[in-house]
């Protein structure tokens, strides 16, 4: 750590996410993979979120450049990553995400899992079980190309095996193992979510078989990723980044160590950043507006920039409890120069209601007012409910 411990203020923190975020009104980004590429990936839990978060930060995206990207060109894949959750990554970017984070996390289910398969007496020599469905259910998917879990289940009958799930709660009961061997082997790298059967809300996904990866080494790869995460979130507290990627205490030591990085001061807590990042154009010590001045944003569920940091007031102020669910899942927002300032929902006619939380101004107030209605405009006649649903949309959206 460096010797000179620079204050870094919440204004400036705002301003460089507007601009390192693709998201102030001179920064958008060139496509849909440079601007996923800048923020590691785009939460891929919802799938209308993907496209979304794309259309927020690129400058005249449609939805079919949206996916050409993730289903045409191969610029982006749809894998889990970081804390067990699915991001649409740059492929160049997959195998490091994969080393850094994934690997470990498919040990953790295989393990799981194989203890189900013993518990409910599926197989005695559970990893041996898993070992060859998994191998039958790749080859029965390199032989049709691409194929949806009923499709691969009617080709490998195994996968229509049974577990419990959730026993003694009224939404538990008995479920076929497909998901669960589908998403381990997912997670391993060897198959990979495809084309879903539907349009761009759809989460029907089809799979396919995962092209070859280069291997990383684990060590290499957490210390690439958390370069990564402070160029496009820091400077933030070291506990940040431990939340964001899931590693242990250890891990996020060790993946520093040799990175460079400079202690700052957050307005009283600690925080870091790159040394190197210190005095690039955007950097900390500009107080202004960024870059086309003020900007208005609405984000979707779970967007990257809003799930980026734990300690989130600096950018949510006081409204958490509106826009959270009770398991940290953010639903929309609107965002005005660097900050939360409200949540929007889409109403059964594709109305975008929107409500302020804070007092905005004038200005603000009809700059998001257009954005919703070029929202509106770009969603078109899909209607989009996320996941995760928080309590300011299900009453917006009524």
């Amino acid at each position: 750590m460096g010797s000179v411990i620079r204050p870094v203020s919440v204004t400036a923190r705002r301003r460089r996410l507007g601009i390192r975020h693709h998201l102030a009104r001179g920064a958008r980004a060139g496509t849909v993979a440079g601007a996923a590429a800048d923020l590691i990936g785009l939460h891929g839990t919802d799938p209308a979120s993907v496209y979304l978060a794309a259309r927020a930060r690129t400058r005249d995206v449609d939805k079919a450049a949206i996916e050409r990207a993730l289903y045409a060109e191969g610029s982006l894949v749809r894998m889990l990553g970081m804390r067990r959750t699915v991001f649409v990554v740059p492929s160049s970017l997959a195998p490091v995400i994969q080393a850094a984070c994934t690997d470990q996390i498919a040990a953790g289910m295989r393990r799981r899992l194989a203890a189900q398969l013993r518990e409910c007496g599926v197989a005695g020599d559970a990893e041996s079980w898993l070992k060859d469905v998994g191998e039958a259910t790749v080859r029965a998917l390199a032989a049709r190309g691409t194929a949806t879990g009923a499709e691969l289940a009617a080709d490998e009958p195994r996968l229509r095996a049974q577990i419990s799930y959730a026993e003694g709660k009224n939404y538990g009961g008995a479920v076929n193992v497909t998901n669960r061997v589908l998403t381990l082997m997912s997670a391993e790298g060897r198959i990979v979510r495809g084309r879903p059967r539907g349009g761009w809300t759809s989460g029907q996904f089809t799979w396919s078989v995962a092209p070859e990866r280069a291997a990383v080494p684990a060590a290499g790869a957490r210390a690439e990723l958390a370069r990564r995460w402070l160029l496009a979130f820091g400077p933030a507290p070291v506990s940040d980044l431990q939340w964001w990627t899931g590693w242990t205490a250890a891990q996020v030591r060790r993946a520093l160590a040799g990175l460079g990085v400079t202690e700052v001061d957050l307005g009283g807590g600690s925080g870091i950043m790159l040394a190197a990042d210190a005095g690039t154009p955007d950097g900390l010590d500009a107080e202004g507006a960024a870059p086309g001045g003020p900007w208005a944003a609405l984000l979707p569920a779970l967007d990257p920039t809003a799930m980026g940091w734990r300690a989130r007031s600096w950018y949510a102020g006081e409204h958490t409890a509106a826009l959270f669910d009770r398991s940290g899942n953010i639903g929309p927002t609107v965002w005005w120069d660097g900050r939360i300032v409200g949540g929007w929902a889409q109403r059964r006619d594709g109305e975008i209601a929107v409500r302020l939380l804070s007092d905005v101004g004038a200005e603000a107030g009809a700059a998001i007012a257009a954005e919703a209605e070029r929202l509106r405009e770009w969603i078109g006649d899909a209607r989009i409910t996320p996941r995760f649903r928080t309590p300011l949309e299900r009453e917006l959206a009524g």
